[in-house]
């Protein structure tokens, strides 16, 4: 059993998310793709596709009255977001489903979801792959690879649906080719920085289903400062 701890919620008032004490956290790629969904009025059903400890939809909560479903693979993380959910009276708006995303047709029909999120694993299966098991699954594609997040994406929203995913900038010229394969076509691109001086650290996306091809590359944002 994962050693657990209750903390805040980066600086959102009156939410708490539960962690593992020397495990899986969630980072600042978490709270960035959650700030950058544009969530509308009449949305009603959204679906965040590698949950973690439900940061995204933590987040989320406080933006819309959507429901929020999270898939999350591993059982004691995904058990960890039940808890958060519990913690912070939110279990009439977020539902977490401890399964591999991949099954989701289980659950729910094509077309489904008016939004999608997904903060996926970044690397490919190859070499430095941490020991740690929860680790393994949280940072490369051993359950999901960046394809397959594209072909879900794609086959559960709703037409005009709206994809959001971070990733990094190494992996933006797989982001589009996929995107355009899936006919759910990258709309906007922000670069992220962690330091003025560096290079972008990471890269937020929006997709658009049976949208027209054009994308709107926006002004880079920096997180220098935040911690």
């Amino acid at each position: 059993m994962l050693s657990k701890v209750k903390n805040d919620l980066f600086d959102y008032p009156n939410r708490y998310i539960m962690q593992a004490q020397d495990g899986f956290k969630f980072s600042l790629d978490s709270i960035l793709l959650a700030e950058y969904i544009d969530l509308k009025q009449d949305d009603k059903l959204v679906l965040d596709m590698c949950a973690g400890n439900a940061a995204v939809a933590l987040i989320l909560s406080l933006k819309t009255k959507a429901h929020i479903v999270s898939f999350e693979v591993q059982e004691q993380i995904a058990s960890l977001a039940s808890e958060s959910v519990a913690i912070n009276n939110l279990d009439e708006y977020i539902t977490v489903i401890n399964d591999d995303v991949n099954n989701i047709d289980k659950y729910y029909k094509d077309g489904t979801f008016d939004v999608i999120a997904c903060n996926p694993p970044y690397f490919k299966i190859g070499k430095n792959m941490s020991e740690n098991k929860h680790l393994q699954l949280a940072r490369h594609e051993v359950k999901i690879t960046l394809e397959k997040v594209f072909m879900l994406a794609s086959k559960m929203l709703k037409d005009r649906g709206a994809f959001y995913l971070v990733h990094r900038p190494s992996r933006l010229d797989e982001i589009i080719i996929y995107a355009h394969k899936y006919d759910i076509n990258v709309k906007e691109i922000t670069l992220v920085k962690t330091s003025i001086q560096k290079s972008p650290r990471m890269v937020l996306v929006k997709c658009v289903k049976r949208s027209n091809m054009g994308i709107i590359v926006k002004s880079e944002v920096c997180t220098e400062g935040l911690k």
